[in-house]
């Protein structure tokens, strides 16, 4: 068999085991988080995280099976942390959003559609809460105006849910 049918073959194969990962974790995902009451948007950030997961093993598994010479792939590699570097510098809390959103999924009692408030010492933030993504939490207020906080800054704030300050 020539090397490039082989390595055809191989890249089928590990799009089709791609394909069989996917559907089991996302099946897997889904009981776990139905199990524990979680709504349909966090399932999607975890579906999201698994893809992100899944997407790095497929590159790095092609990498190998297509035989990229270190190399380039050193020179590529370094060329794109330079640049993320240089973003999540220029952005300064990027990583800091990120990991911060991830301890809100999966560590803190806050859940999508609760009215929640937003302990500030300037300013309290109260609303429903409408969505957590990568890097903002959004809050609905009364009014009807989309609040916006970085996750980074709502992990540092003190949060009550609605019920709980009704019970003060």
């Amino acid at each position: 068999m020539n090397i490039i049918e082989n390595q055809l073959l191989l890249t089928f194969g590990l799009l089709i085991i791609a394909v069989i990962i996917k559907l089991v974790s996302r099946k897997s995902v889904n009981r776990f988080l139905n199990h524990f009451d979680f709504d349909a948007k966090r399932k999607r950030i975890a579906h999201r995280i698994i893809n992100l997961f899944l997407f790095i093993f497929i590159t790095v598994t092609l990498i190998s099976i297509w035989n990229i010479d270190k190399k380039d792939l050193i020179v590529f590699l370094t060329s794109v942390v330079t640049v993320l570097g240089i973003a999540f510098f220029a952005q300064w809390s990027i990583l800091s959003n990120i990991t911060s959103s991830l301890i809100l999924f999966f560590n803190h009692p806050l859940k999508i559609g609760q009215n929640i408030r937003v302990l500030d010492k300037e300013y309290d933030v109260e609303g429903k809460l409408i969505d957590i993504s990568f890097f903002f939490m959004y809050i609905r207020n009364e009014e009807g105006y989309l609040i916006t906080i970085p996750t980074s800054v709502a992990l540092q704030k003190t949060m009550v849910t609605k019920e709980e300050v009704k019970k003060k």
